[in-house]
């Protein structure tokens, strides 16, 4: 079944934007500590109404040859043919002297909605919305049309600013904390579904942290209410009357609302929406950390000694970035960020990106057992640079301690050779131990250990030979773990690998 995100705006004269929102659900279990549910929504509606927006957008539809779709050409008839006169009339308005119609552009229009989050005029809404529009209409509360123009949008989250000029009092919404929400709170909607303007639904907050794969920093809200086409853009309110979430995106197999929708979170929304406002060049700058992460799995956290599997994967760390210069290391465990938990890996890179540019935050690090606290200057992300991971080093000799072959867990390991490099085609200064063979149905193949792969590290200590890796998988077993941690490098990315030691 298909999320069905904004991108999906239909073109054609009466189409609408692909869109999304809430309705109420027909019965609620009330935890005791939670608040009542209101008697009604009619005072709450009334006074956020004047907030929300429709938006209307209008492009030139292309013909298939590339060029703006013009109007329909008259037939060509023999000169006295009765048909000739019939069409002339049929086609008289406009038709010039050679008997055809002007050339005149067809128009696509869109519809989504959204809400006004400064008095001076700015207007909030998905990118998706307004994408590729050559006209931007914002229709108020009172059905006043005016005239928008683009201020900034985030194709990564999906945000887009306006901003509209008149001399009428405009009604600002304010941003709520949608960190403060608690799954099962009543939420209100407002917006456009398929044109219908200032229509309000209600339902509840369904679910947290929600990763769409609609983009880097996915970390929806999701909820029961009605969301249909045209509610894109529109804002999500807490029984405050706050904005804590932008309506953007539904679960549907047809195209209508089943009760799983989607709303950018406000605490995310509101740091991009400040900076498309404030920035000189109203773009959004994200924080980098200059490193490169992976899940932390089962085994992974078992091998490494944490309680379960939690936090960020270092797999490896940009060279002269700001986790290099924080003497942050490949293996190390991020477990908060700026005194905020990383629950999972897909948090990280949310933190990260939220946090101004050259402000200095302590990270906990997981690191040989125990926590470890650093101190790191998040980076500026530069968007269209490709940031290296590992500098090249000279070519270095192989030396004999390479040599020998070993087999363990399935694996079968060599020193690297010249043989080696040209079979696998392994870089002159490629490092480590070759995986020559994997046994089919083994440890290693179950997680995806190929024939070239390099083994840098065996449990979280450099290894250059096959002996070595040896060496490390017996004292692991003697330890008692289960598991042990390789760093394996597939053609320059690395990552860490946690091998079942009682399966081998």
């Amino acid at each position: 079944m298909p999320f069905l995100p904004s991108k999906l705006a239909c073109r054609a004269a009466a189409s609408v934007v692909a869109a999304f929102l809430i309705a109420a659900p027909a019965a609620l279990v009330q935890p005791a500590a939670a608040r009542p549910a209101p008697d009604s929504f009619a005072d709450l509606a009334e006074k956020l109404l004047p907030s929300v927006v429709n938006i209307s957008t209008t492009q030139a539809v292309k013909s298939e040859r590339g060029r703006e779709h013009s109007g329909p050409e008259m037939p060509q008839f023999p000169p006295g043919s009765p048909f000739e006169e019939f069409f002339r009339d049929f086609f008289e308005h406009g038709v010039p002297k050679g008997g055809r119609p002007e050339a005149q552009p067809r128009k696509g229009t869109s519809l989504g909605s959204g809400f006004i989050i400064d008095p001076a005029g700015y207007v909030v809404t998905n990118n998706h919305v307004i994408a590729d529009a050559d006209e931007i209409t914002v229709i108020l509360h009172d059905d006043t049309n005016l005239k928008a123009e683009l201020v900034g949008r985030d194709t990564k989250t999906d945000i887009a600013l306006l901003k509209v000029k008149t001399d009428k009092p405009l009604t600002a919404a304010t941003w709520g904390d949608s960190d403060a929400s608690r799954v099962g709170d009543w939420v209100l909607a407002i917006g456009n579904p398929f044109g219908l303007g200032g229509s309000v639904t209600a339902g509840i907050l369904s679910a947290r942290q929600r990763d769409i794969q609609s983009g880097p920093y996915d970390d929806f809200l999701q909820t029961d209410a009605s969301i249909n086409r045209g509610n894109s853009g529109g804002p999500m309110f807490n029984m405050d009357g706050q904005v804590i979430g932008i309506n953007t995106a539904i679960y549907s197999p047809s195209g209508g609302s089943i009760g799983i929708g989607f709303a950018i979170p406000s605490s995310l929304a509101k740091a991009v929406v400040a900076e498309l406002q404030g920035e000189p060049d109203h773009n959004v700058h994200r924080g980098w950390l200059g490193v490169r992460i992976q899940a932390v799995t089962e085994e992974i956290a078992e091998s490494l000694g944490l309680d379960k599997a939690k936090g960020a994967l270092i797999a490896s760390v940009s060279d002269n970035g700001p986790a290099q210069a924080a003497g942050i290391q490949a293996g190390d465990v991020v477990l908060s960020f700026d005194g905020r938990d990383v629950n999972d890996m897909r948090r990280l890179p949310r933190l990260v990106a939220e946090t101004p540019v050259g402000k200095t935050v302590p990270l906990t690090l997981w690191r040989k057992r125990r926590e470890n606290t650093v101190q790191v200057t998040v980076g500026k992300l530069e968007e269209s640079d490709q940031q290296l991971a590992n500098a090249q080093d000279s070519p270095k000799k192989v030396t004999p301690s390479n040599a020998g072959v070993v087999k363990t867990l399935g694996l079968t390991l060599s020193g690297i050779t010249t043989d080696l490099k040209d079979k696998f085609s392994l870089a002159d200064d490629s490092k480590g131990v070759v995986v020559v063979d994997v046994a089919k149905d083994s440890p290693a193949a179950t997680k995806g250990v190929r024939p070239g792969d390099l083994i840098m590290e065996a449990a979280q200590e450099e290894v250059k030979s096959p002996g070595e890796v040896s060496s490390k998988i017996e004292e692991a077993k003697k330890s008692g773990r289960k598991s042990i941690l390789l760093l394996v490098e597939r053609q320059g990315d690395l990552r860490f690998i946690a091998l079942r030691l009682d399966q081998g």
